[in-house]
């Protein structure tokens, strides 16, 4: 398939673009239909939410609220009413608006909106339809018209007046303009990309084509949202992980090609080459992190199934568009993939050699040297970033983490102060059927807890009671949490009512006993679904059960700093998010999944290399030292991209998307720099050849899958080139030496044209004897190396009749 879309860049180009316009065209036409549903049918919450829905059917839209605050005096003065009744007058005549409930009308519930003190009021803004649906125009006009009143009341000479909206479909228009986090991302990642390759073109074929995996993906997500229920955080992680692992996995495979043609291969024959190799291994990556994507389907909780929906779908794409896209872009830009020193280098002094050097080479040494040390001081600092999760703590985020320039943020924070701050996260108690004077124990009961700040009973509708309960704590709040459970577990049986507790917080408390409750079974599967994956590939037990460990030590590390910084508080403002609070109780299952793919991706892309090496050479130093030395450059380079991505996503105004994008830039870089680089590799010298042990029982029953596909192979000396003569060819033939005259057995000895194109190779046996076929007398190079003797190439001129060619192997060179 590489070849054909080599061969046909343009028809898949076309494709391609045809493609993602139709998608960008049927999406701008249908639009989203995104949605959250956090209820888990069966909780005590849902049933809750059930019985309010038969009470109230009519109230099906979004709530909104205007909260005004006086610095002196009251907001029954005059001067304050007279400029706010105007406004709440011109919101309710607002189309899209059903009504406006405010405090300066008769009866106790207008009452209820000042607070005790006089100084804060509230209006409650009824929307006709939910917040996804509220045009971003109206919710726009809505808080203009509110803070208008702000502006004339300064011109007027009157100070002291604040005025804030507050809702959903208000922190919706808060939000930073779409692409913002993902352009920043791409830049970052394009400059990091420029810095490797040191070429343009090199440097833009791993965006391009991220751009376009990750576009048909949330493109296909927001028509598929019409179908299938999508919450409205899917499209942000699927580009989130959609551009990280889009742009990774084009870079292994420009990483490949680019070697081949340093290495002499012509150009299609080094891209069909780097698609059959680390192609290969994309596809593989790309399907485990799939899969640990689909683990998230085990815990059964719907609000997850959209996220598995589109994540998948993007990697998916991001895969497709790496195997197909990518090799036709190879084509159009041919050998300008290199820098123009490298095409000079090349067209001068030949192809380059293929042993590992520098910077990697020599960490990988001192690895194999000092393994013990490299492990204690790697598993010290995994251990220290991993400690604060420890005091994890699941709950929900709402406004009051709004950044506090926010005027969600600040509504929050008026209505907090001036009624109390279990005020923005309300109980209700539901129940059908109930006798009144159950009722009224039950709120003398509520009211004589320590924890309620008020309680007051609603009159039934359709022979439903609601009793409505402020807690004197935060939604946020472990005392809230206690509350819910002696609303359930005492307050409820002892009053002889059967009721539910209902409520946001109820709902989201519910939600984080059931994602804890199922997290073992999650983990459980996911990890056992890697390990297999892994023992299949690479034919060993310990490895796979090595990087599972190492998967959770990353994951503990990665939960560790997010509490640190998002439940503890510690840079909060240095990052630009808002209030601290707990973790959302949705985000561990995500980012575990997400963060075993990408672990997953790193472990294939090094220990398939290590492999490859172990079974030509069965040594496992070798082995280790040679993969890490070889992979550890283009792992961190990819961890880096993903780094600069993920961490872009901070500025995506989401909370959770923040989260997500700091957890997992942390747990990349500490999987990559950490892991990978410096505690996998030890340990796998400490471990010795147990690395690649497995049960024969087992060998005999798994089956055989190869995550990379061998490179052409070498030939045992003196297979083709007899014929070469009857041909036309030409033979040169002779011996490897050492300098002190002994045979170099396992020597690999390349004939190429002038130009780098690989016409023979061949290893040397015992006796370091070599034989290569030329398919025409004249000009050629003579690339030779063997381990530990270094590799030259050396111009040769091969005659018509059989050439004879020593050549002396030594450390410093060749000598013919």
């Amino acid at each position: 398939m590489a070849r054909w879309c080599y061969r046909h860049r343009l028809v898949v180009l076309v494709l391609w673009v045809g493609v993602l316009f139709g998608l960008g065209t049927a999406g701008s036409s249908a639009g989203a239909d995104y949605s959250n549903d956090f209820s888990l049918p069966g909780t005590d919450s849902a049933q809750a939410y059930d019985l309010l829905e038969k009470a109230f059917p009519d109230s099906a839209g979004d709530a909104g609220t205007v909260v005004w605050r006086v610095d002196d005096g009251s907001v029954r003065d005059d001067g304050v009413r007279s400029r706010i009744e105007p406004a709440l007058r011109e919101i309710a005549a607002m189309k899209g608006i059903g009504a406006v409930a405010g405090p300066y009308g008769d009866g106790p519930a207008a009452a209820a909106r000042i607070s005790e003190d006089g100084r804060t009021a509230f209006a409650e803004v009824s929307f006709t339809e939910q917040a996804n649906s509220v045009p971003t125009e109206l919710a726009q006009d809505v808080v203009d018209t509110a803070q208008n009143v702000v502006d004339t009341a300064r011109g007027a000479g009157v100070d002291g007046l604040e005025v804030e909206v507050g809702g959903q479909a208000i922190a919706r228009i808060q939000q930073p303009h779409a692409g913002t986090s993902e352009l920043v991302g791409i830049v970052a990642a394009a400059v990091v990309l420029f810095l490797a390759f040191g070429s343009l073109f090199a440097m833009l074929l791993p965006i391009v084509v991220a751009v376009f995996g990750v576009g048909t993906g949330m493109l296909g997500t927001m028509l598929l949202s019409h179908g299938t229920p999508v919450p409205d955080l899917a499209p942000l992680l699927g580009s989130l992980i959609g551009l990280g692992v889009g742009i990774d996995y084009a870079l292994f495979i420009v990483t490949r090609h680019r070697r081949g043609l340093l290495r002499g291969d012509v150009t299609e024959e080094s891209a069909v080459a780097a698609l059959n190799t680390s192609g290969r291994a994309v596809v593989f990556a790309g399907a485990t992190v799939c899969i640990a994507l689909a683990g998230m389907l085990v815990t059964n909780l719907r609000f997850l199934d959209g996220v598995v929906i589109a994540a998948s779908l993007t990697v998916v794409l991001s895969v497709l568009a790496a195997v197909t896209l990518l090799p036709a872009l190879l084509g159009f830009i041919g050998t300008r993939v290199l820098s123009r020193r490298q095409r000079r280098a090349l067209a001068v002094d030949g192809p380059e050699r293929s042993e590992p050097s520098g910077l990697a080479a020599r960490w990988s040494v001192r690895v194999e040297r000092r393994p013990k040390a490299i492990a204690a001081v790697a598993l010290v600092v995994m251990a220290a970033l991993a400690v604060p999760v420890l005091s994890m703590r699941l709950g929900a985020t709402d406004q009051g983490n709004h950044q506090e320039d926010l005027t969600t943020r600040q509504a929050y924070d008026i209505l907090a102060d001036g009624f109390g701050p279990g005020f923005n996260g309300p109980l209700v108690v539901v129940a059908q059927g109930a006798e009144p004077a159950a009722l009224e124990r039950l709120v003398s009961g509520v009211q004589a807890d320590e924890g309620v700040a008020r309680a007051a009973l609603a009159p039934p509708a359709n022979g439903v009671s609601v009793v409505r309960i402020v807690p004197t704590t935060s939604p946020q709040s472990v005392e809230t949490d206690r509350l819910i459970d002696r609303l359930r577990g005492d307050l409820l049986p002892d009053a002889g009512v059967e009721g539910h507790v209902g409520g946001v917080t109820a709902v989201f408390k519910d939600f984080a006993a059931q994602t804890a409750d199922r997290l073992p079974y999650f983990v459980g599967t996911i990890i056992g679904l890697g390990v297999v994956l892994l023992m299949i590939a690479f034919r060993s037990l310990v490895v796979p059960l090595t990087a599972a460990l190492m998967n959770l030590v990353a994951a503990a590390a990665s939960f560790g700093v997010l509490v640190a910084i998002f439940q503890w508080g510690w840079g909060t403002e240095l990052i630009g998010v808002g209030k601290e609070g707990p973790i959302s109780a949705f985000l561990p299952v995500i980012m575990l999944s997400l963060l075993f793919g990408l672990s997953m991706d790193y472990q294939v892309f090094l220990v398939s290399r290590m492999h490859e090496e172990w079974v030509h050479t069965g040594d496992n130093a070798r082995a280790v030292r040679v993969g890490l030395a070889e992979t550890s450059r283009v792992i961190n380079c990819a961890a880096l991209i993903m780094i600069c991505v993920f961490s872009a996503f901070v500025l995506s105004g989401d909370m959770e998307g923040a989260v997500a994008g700091v957890g997992l830039a942390v747990a990349v870089a500490v999987d990559a720099f950490v892991l990978r680089t410096a505690l996998v590799p030890a340990v796998m010298h400490l471990l010795g050849r147990a690395n690649w042990w497995l049960p024969g029982w087992l060998e005999r029953r798994l089956p055989h899958l190869a995550v990379e596909a061998p490179e052409a192979p070498v030939r045992e000396a003196g297979r083709e080139a007899a014929g070469a003569l009857a041909k036309g060819g030409a033979v040169l033939h002779g011996f490897i030496r050492t300098t002190e005259g002994g045979p170099v057995a396992g020597a690999t000895v390349t004939l190429r044209s002038v130009e780098g194109d690989r016409l023979d190779r061949v290893t040397s046996p015992a006796d370091g004897s070599y034989i290569l076929a030329a398919p025409a007398p004249g000009p050629y190079l003579l690339v030779t190396g063997a381990e530990g003797l270094g590799e030259r190439t050396l111009r040769v001129m091969v005659p018509a009749a059989p050439m004879v060619h020593d050549v002396e192997l030594a450390g410093e060179g060749v000598r013919g």
